[in-house]
């Protein structure tokens, strides 16, 4: 009778392998990887548990200055000259692949600042001693104006630099649609714009894009709109937050969403924070408690939430 070769990845097939190689059929089952597999790694499994470990954090040590920006945030942008000189920064947003970070400062500027390629190696290090005083190491690589005080700003969640399409970041400010801006040119490449029973823009007070960057969630007075960031304008689903009466009331100051299980957190200034279900903003939890109105949201784990009063 003619012999028939297992087929690849068969159950026969991995016994076989697992043989060759010198462990057990019930190892190889365990790892769930094949003969291929297992060798290209070349690695042992408490090996590869160990790669994938939390980083060992060493408070004893202090942090060590390496660039440093303060200059450009002491006079306002150019662009606006009639703003104070008394500009400020106001917020920082390191990118998602952590190639850049995006500033907020009060003369209603954004400036996105790209990493060095040395950033992440010691020739890019720098005391502390040169830096106090000294120039700014590197100016801004982008800067946009928004004409009002900005509000919020985000980034789209799966920015990579070697990917330009997906180089962009929302931002809201007073009287304005939220914008979404091209990080690579600085260009505007499309708006969403909610209006009031008057039929005027109105603008967001707080934005956060989900999980798969499919949808773009924008906080209001006691409400929030719901954007598909592929159909820009005027187009949104509106879900009210005082469904049951216990929902947040006043402004949306910042929306969370959760990666991990389709849940987003919103807090308020009405010393109010939920939780709802993405897909249909249906309330789960409210957290009373609060002594101030809550200013930043963030989702930390599946079960945990940080709040910022």
């Amino acid at each position: 009778m003619e012999e028939q070769e297992a087929a690849p990845g068969s159950p026969d097939a991995m016994e076989g392998e697992a043989a060759a190689e010198g462990v057990t059929e019930e190892e190889a089952a365990a790892e769930g990887v094949t003969e291929e597999e297992a060798a290209a790694e070349g690695v042992t499994e408490e090996e590869a548990a160990a790669e994938y470990s939390w980083p060992k954090l060493r408070f004893d040590f202090p942090p060590r200055r390496v660039y440093h920006f303060a200059h450009q945030f002491r006079s306002p942008c150019s662009s606006t000259p009639a703003a104070s000189a008394d500009n400020f920064l106001k917020g920082v947003k390191w990118s998602p692949d952590g190639s850049s970070f995006l500033t907020s400062s009060d003369d209603n500027s954004l400036r996105l600042f790209y990493l060095p390629e040395d950033a992440y190696s010691t020739a890019g290090e720098q005391t502390a001693e040169t830096a106090v005083g000294g120039e700014d190491s590197y100016g801004a690589n982008i800067q946009v104006n928004e004409g009002e005080p900005v509000y919020d700003f985000c980034w789209y969640p799966y920015m990579s630099v070697s990917d330009p399409a997906t180089c962009v970041f929302a931002s809201t400010s007073r009287d304005h649609p939220i914008h979404l801006w091209d990080a690579t040119t600085g260009e505007l490449r499309c708006t969403y714009r909610a209006y009031d029973a008057m039929d005027e823009i109105t603008a967001a007070l707080s934005i956060s894009f989900n999980s798969t960057g499919a949808k773009l969630f924008a906080g209001y007075n006691k409400a929030i709109r719901v954007f598909d960031v592929h159909r820009p304008g005027r187009d949104f689903e509106q879900y009210s937050l005082l469904k049951g009466g216990e929902g947040p009331t006043g402004i949306i100051s910042s929306i969370s969403v959760s990666p991990h299980n389709g849940m987003l957190a919103v807090g308020s200034y009405s010393q109010t924070t939920a939780v709802y279900a993405e897909s249909n903003m249906e309330p789960l939890y409210v957290l009373h408690g609060q002594l101030g109105g809550v200013t930043q949201v963030r989702k930390a784990t599946m079960y945990y939430l940080h709040l910022i009063l």
